[in-house]
């Protein structure tokens, strides 16, 4: 077979290696070219009216309309995935590695938090400034330890969402799976705020996204620790940081990092971590950085090794024994 079906795991884990050649080197596109976007668009318009409805109906629309979004962006990947595994090898991986590369944006948050500690040049407003395109949380009553703490929490968390969590699902499920997941994410970014107008609405869009971020941000925190070589966290004292957020997954990355740098993390009046930490110094922005380009790489070859070897069942087809494809070893 000269198509990419006959090795569809190598195909994709080669199509992976390129996305995330494409991240570092270019970040993300426009908007206008982003799918993201697309689905933001949609979603804000499908969710428009959502929130109006009485309680109980709006749990029941909330959850109808995330099955939609979800499962049509979820069989448009499925397609996709088919059709471009139709294709030779030398034309499947760069178009797969193409509608790969959205569903995740590492560089993307990696430089974002750069500039945070970048903009302290400029004084505490501009880091402050720069730090708000970042979180949702107020940051204008923030010290300057306070700005570090949530660069480096914000860094943390979003490894998870922004990166780790696509991966795993692209393991799992291939192309369908990655962007489930990016679909499963911005609509609770978008629909599952725990806010008066979106308590009843956005219930489905909140809860699915913990259900479905509960393994990769603990394996977020796997790669955090690994990635800070020889010196290690203890499994409990990460359990009972990871406990202390609100949130059941959030503390687990945050927590390895806090760990891993031995600084203090936290939210005013809502948690702290690492309580017997220092407080965050500049050289820390730094270290939390390359702490995360290593469990990053990690991580992408952890991903890889395991789309390669588990392609064919998720597919749904596996090539007779010595059967090959024309450039992959074994031709």
């Amino acid at each position: 077979m000269h198509d990419a079906l006959a090795m569809p795991g190598l195909t994709l884990a080669a199509a992976l290696a390129l996305a995330a050649a494409l991240d570092w080197r270019f970040g993300e596109p426009r908007n206008a070219w982003h799918p993201v976007a697309w689905l933001g668009t949609a979603a804000g318009a499908l969710g428009r009216r959502l929130p109006a409805a009485p309680a109980g109906r709006a749990v029941g629309l909330g959850a109808l309309a995330w099955v939609l979004v979800v499962g049509s962006v979820t069989l448009l990947a499925a397609g996709l995935q088919w059709a471009l595994l139709q294709l030779p090898v030398w034309a499947a991986v760069p178009l797969l590695a193409l509608a790969l590369k959205p569903a995740f944006a590492w560089r993307m948050l990696h430089d974002e938090v750069a500039a945070v500690e970048s903009a302290f040049a400029q004084g505490l407003p501009a880091a402050r400034t720069q730090m708000a395109r970042l979180c949702s949380r107020d940051v204008q009553a923030l010290d300057a330890q306070g700005v570090r703490e949530t660069a480096i929490e914000t860094l943390a968390e979003n490894f998870n969402d922004s990166l780790v969590a696509p991966l795993c699902w692209l393991a799992v499920a291939g192309l369908p799976g990655a962007w489930a997941w990016r679909a499963v994410n911005t609509l609770d970014a978008m629909w599952g705020y725990r806010s008066p107008r979106w308590q009843w609405a956005g219930r489905c869009a909140a809860r699915a996204d913990d259900a479905l971020g509960w393994l990769p941000a603990r394996l977020s925190a796997v790669l955090l620790w690994l990635a800070g070589g020889a010196r290690g966290i203890a499994p409990a004292a990460l359990v009972r940081q990871a406990a202390l957020t609100p949130s059941p997954n959030g503390g687990w990355p945050m927590g390895a990092m806090a760990l891993r740098l031995g600084v203090r993390l936290g939210k005013p009046g809502v948690y702290t971590l690492n309580a017997a930490g220092r407080a965050p110094q500049p050289a820390d922005t730094l270290r939390a950085l390359a702490l995360g380009r290593r469990a990053a790489l990690i991580g992408f070859v952890l991903a890889a090794l395991a789309v390669a070897g588990w392609g064919p069942v998720w597919v749904g087809h596996s090539p007779a024994p010595g059967q090959g494809v024309e450039g992959w070893p074994g031709s």
